[in-house]
């Protein structure tokens, strides 16, 4: 299982991961190809997923803390160190506090307009 620090360090990970995923310009041109893609068919379900997913701090959010989380734990040695269901509830714990930090950062922002 992961200790406070890693979880610290992992949250912080997939809030900045998530932020440039969904908001920074250098990502702005495959993004566009996904908003592009999505507007020659809009009825399309699995277009407006994909739409969904790569525009979603929370969507996008918690797949990105999923992987930083397998890569971490299968980096460090520790995914075969606890149940499958312990990491599920590391993965909650990850993506909640990464989306706390989104959650502050969108408030701040708002604030200083």
């Amino acid at each position: 299982m992961i200790d406070a620090l890693e979880l610290v360090l992992l949250a912080f990970a997939g809030y900045r991961a998530t932020q440039l995923a969904i908001h920074d310009t250098i990502l702005d041109p495959v993004r566009q190809v996904v908003f592009d893609w999505h507007s020659r068919n809009t009825d399309s379900t699995a277009r407006t997923a994909a739409v969904t997913l790569i525009s979603c701090p929370y969507c996008m959010g918690w797949w990105i803390s999923g992987a930083l989380l397998a890569t971490w734990l299968l980096v460090t040695g520790q995914f075969d160190q606890a149940p499958l269901l312990v990491h599920g509830v590391e993965w909650l714990a990850v993506a909640g506090a990464a989306v706390l930090l989104n959650r502050i950062d969108d408030t701040l922002g708002e604030v200083g307009k």
